[in-house]
């Protein structure tokens, strides 16, 4: 009798991806665009990201430093660029998809406190480069052929070095034909010299180099498409090929139209090659339908955000772009209004609400706004304009319809006032005793259950998830320490609100909506963290069709 042989081990090739010259080139979005080519080739592909700041996680962090904070369905909290990773790929990411240097310094420490040293002095070779080579490692622990790895920051940043080092060793450990490193820059355009400058690229090739990482293939981020004599100067200059110098100018419509310019330029072929990958033929699916609508767009809808932080394009970027979904699956251009809710506050709503035709109020955190965003939810239910309301902005039109429907005119959250007499929104009771505040909210996918004959259940058949006989079941993310007091659901329903969306666990509300409005839905969960362009979200369709009526 014989023994079967054991599995052959899949060979998984690593990708790392880092930056030059300065941040905020689009490493993330060169880093999705690969993603999603290698997933169109039929590779099973995971996305990372390594954050050199020494929070544990941008759960913490001001939207004015950070952005906005990323929810994954597993709970953590996480950077923007994991937004853009699911969005290009489809994929979800999760806890092991965002490292900090923080986070990687805390395991090395509390190993440390258990003795897992054996009393050796801990050090950032090998410990800490160690744990980040493990932080890779178990990205690819679900059987990826790929793993994408974003370094943040920029080549030369101080805390930036262990990581960068990590992957230095790394292709020591894994062998040449498996790791390519892929290094994004800047050409600079002197507009009163009328030049082009290589040399801030040279020097950052040549920092990288110093630390032992010689780039594979150079993204070099552009106004205009490069020339052919501009290419040679930089292969010569840092001894890439020149086929791997690769122009990423400029897009004109969408961060979307970037993965084309990588076919345009064979990036994802000799990706392939170069790692010796056994690949399908490239099948795109629906995206070149989906670059033509956001080039070509039917029409165009104003819709407003009303938001705290409405002047930063990043604190609010997952429900831009979810907007830009739900115009595509109308075949519509969403033209987005910020609109700072102090303003609101200021000069009322009329005069920046008056010409939209759908209202948004994201979440937030905090007093300051608070009540520009409750007079643009009423705005949205006395005008009859299409809201769509999202964590705070759901406990918003909570607050709106408790004071001016239901007669109870102190009605408030206890986030900004906690000797309210009607407390319509309230903490958590697992939440009271809550001091650290890192990772501490209600965060990821909670079950919700539809009621039948809502608008939102309406909008996730639409979709194509089918009812069963028991109601809907749908799973969306959360982020947030107070709900809906189900002390006042009796006054709501009372006065013709339904409650849509129920938690089947702990009856709490995730959903509220006006059957008597053309169409007034709010949620506790964050639907925009689930939208992607090749699968627009239920919420946000319907949301902009029934705008454009």
């Amino acid at each position: 009798m014989t023994t079967p042989s054991a599995a052959k081990p899949k060979n998984t090739k690593y990708i790392f991806v880092t930056g030059g010259v300065v941040s905020s080139l689009g490493k993330g979005i060169t880093a999705a665009s690969l993603g999603m080519l290698l997933g169109c080739r039929g590779l099973k592909v995971a996305l990372q990201k390594f954050d050199p700041y020494l929070n544990v996680d941008p759960g913490t962090m001001n939207p004015y430093q950070h952005g906005e904070v990323y929810v994954t369905d597993d709970g953590a909290e996480t950077d923007l660029d994991l937004g853009h990773y699911e969005r290009f790929t489809g994929i979800p990411t999760s806890r092991v998809s965002n490292f900090t240097a923080g986070r990687i310094y805390q395991d090395v420490l509390n190993n440390e406190r258990r003795g897992d040293y054996l009393g050796g002095t801990v050090q950032v070779v090998p410990h800490v480069t160690n744990r980040i080579k493990d932080a890779v490692r178990e990205a690819a622990a679900d059987g990826a052929d790929v793993v994408i790895t974003e370094i943040g920051g920029t080549v030369g940043d101080i805390e930036g070095l262990p990581f960068l080092e990590a992957i230095r060793q790394f292709r020591l450990d894994k062998g040449y034909d498996n790791v390519i490193y892929v290094h994004v820059t800047l050409i600079v355009s002197v507009k009163a010299a009328g030049e082009i400058k290589t040399k801030p690229t040279q020097h950052s090739v040549t920092k990288l180099r110093e630390i032992g990482i010689q780039p594979d293939f150079l993204v070099c981020r552009t106004e205009q498409p490069t020339s052919l004599d501009i290419k040679k100067k930089i292969s010569l200059f840092t001894s890439v090929p020149l086929d791997s110098v690769i122009d990423e100018p400029d897009v004109k419509t969408s961060i979307y139209e970037v993965p084309f310019q990588f076919i345009d330029q064979k990036l994802d072929q000799l990706i392939i090659s170069r790692l010796q990958l056994e690949t399908e033929k490239l099948d795109l699916n629906n995206w070149p339908d989906i670059i033509e609508t956001l080039r070509n767009p039917t029409g165009t809808v104003p819709i407003a955000v009303v938001g705290k932080y409405s002047e930063l394009q990043d604190a609010y970027k997952s429900i831009y772009e979810a907007l830009d979904h739900g115009g595509l699956a109308c075949r519509h251009k969403v033209d987005v209004r910020k609109v700072l809710s102090e303003d609101i506050e200021r000069d009322g709503a009329e005069k920046y609400l008056a010409d939209v035709a759908g209202i948004l109020v994201p979440g937030g955190f905090g007093l300051r706004g608070i009540e520009g965003k409750v007079l643009a939810c009423e705005y949205a239910r006395q005008k009859r304009v299409p809201f769509l309301g999202i964590c705070l902005g759901m406990q918003c039109a909570a607050i709106d319809f408790a004071r001016n429907v239901c007669a109870l005119t102190d009605a408030d959250t206890t986030e900004n006032k906690p000797d309210t007499a009607h407390p319509v929104i309230d903490i958590l009771p697992e939440q009271r005793n809550v001091t650290d505040k890192g990772a501490t909210m209600r965060l990821g996918a909670w079950p919700c259950k539809l009621i039948p004959d809502s608008k939102a259940c309406a909008a996730y058949m639409e979709s194509g998830i089918q009812k069963p006989d028991s109601g809907l079941v749908i799973h969306e993310r959360h982020r947030h320490r107070y709900e809906f007091n189900n002390d006042y659901r009796k006054a709501f329903t009372d006065k013709g609100v339904l409650f849509s969306g129920i938690n089947p666990e702990r009856d709490l509300v995730e959903i509220m909506e006006l059957p008597d409005h053309p169409w007034f839905v709010a949620v506790q969960f964050h639907p925009e963290f689930k939208s992607y362009p090749t699968s627009p979200h239920p919420l946000f369709a319907a949301f902009v069709k029934a705008a454009l009526k």
